[in-house]
């Protein structure tokens, strides 16, 4: 049973063509085959829902990976701004030194902290604006028959396996 969903579907759709051809009678030779069809549609739904679950499964677990390794990189962010630190309060503390082939020094920069935004002034500050579709509401009144330029209700079929 190699044939995909695909040719399963072309077969079945191959077998409806010669049964309206025959005006709806149905052979024992057609009818056999109808079960082969069905019977290969059953195996295949059955292998694509299994390939579908360890699929879910396997994202799961990289989810759960990847939720591993931010903490994991959170810690290190934390223990190098750790050591950064010390070492700059060293540097404070002894002035700058060598040690072979590395110089550890202080380099001077600035930073602008802001306490409050909204006390600046309006040429200090950008003002931001998205704008987002409430698709919520905007199904609700296409429901009650409202039309809004632009938008449509699409009948969309999602996979339900029980």
């Amino acid at each position: 049973m190699k044939n995909t969903l695909y040719d399963i579907k072309n077969e079945y759709l191959e077998l409806v063509t010669e049964i309206e051809e025959l005006e709806g009678e149905l052979t024992p030779e057609l009818e056999y085959k109808l079960k082969i069809n069905q019977n290969e549609l059953q195996t295949k739904a059955i292998a694509y829902h299994s390939v579908i679950l360890s699929k879910e499964a396997f994202n799961t677990t990289i989810d759960n990976e990847i939720k591993r390794l931010q903490a994991m990189k959170k810690q290190n962010n934390n223990v190098i701004d750790r050591l950064k630190n010390s070492l700059v309060s060293a540097i404070e503390l002894f002035g700058e030194f060598k040690i072979g082939t590395n110089t550890f020094g202080l380099r001077k920069s600035e930073r602008v902290e802001i306490e409050d935004v909204n006390l600046l002034p309006k040429e200090f500050k950008t003002v931001k604006v998205t704008e987002q579709a409430n698709k919520i509401e905007i199904k609700k009144a296409l429901k009650l028959g409202q039309e809004i330029k632009n938008t449509y209700l699409k009948e969309i079929y999602n996979l339900k396996i029980k």
